[in-house]
């Protein structure tokens, strides 16, 4: 029987975990596509979310939620495309003087948030 050198096996152990991690990680950090809505000049107040949604809506876009965040409102969607689709629309809705950015936001999976809301039972 042939005894291989031990750092041999280190190595190939580190290799499955990085390959195992590679695997992983996609699958733990997701992102949502989001519109981030404030108001660009002063003396302009944000539109009301039920309006955006309901011109959103008529024009076919997906929305999964709007809420308003410090001094704007967040719109998150279904999908990349959705946010460029819904980007555009609101250019064309909204006044002149609103800012409308684009963004991400990492979203955890589902046993990632149960595994942080169990409380932690020590003795």
């Amino acid at each position: 029987m042939i005894k291989r050198p031990r750092w041999q096996y280190v190595l190939l152990i580190a290799l499955a975990l990085l390959a195992l991690a590679t695997l992983l990680v996609p699958c733990m950090v997701r992102t949502e596509s989001e519109l981030r809505i404030r108001a660009g000049q002063q003396g302009l107040s944000l539109p009301d979310g039920f309006y955006v949604y309901q011109r959103l809506d008529q024009r076919g876009i997906r929305i999964k939620s709007i809420t308003p965040e410090g001094d704007g409102l967040v719109i998150r969607l279904d999908s990349p495309e959705q946010q460029l689709l819904a980007r555009e629309a609101l250019q064309n809705i909204l006044p002149p003087g609103y800012i409308i950015a684009l963004s991400e936001s990492p979203v955890p999976t589902h046993w990632v948030r149960e595994f942080a809301r169990a409380p932690l039972n020590l003795g």
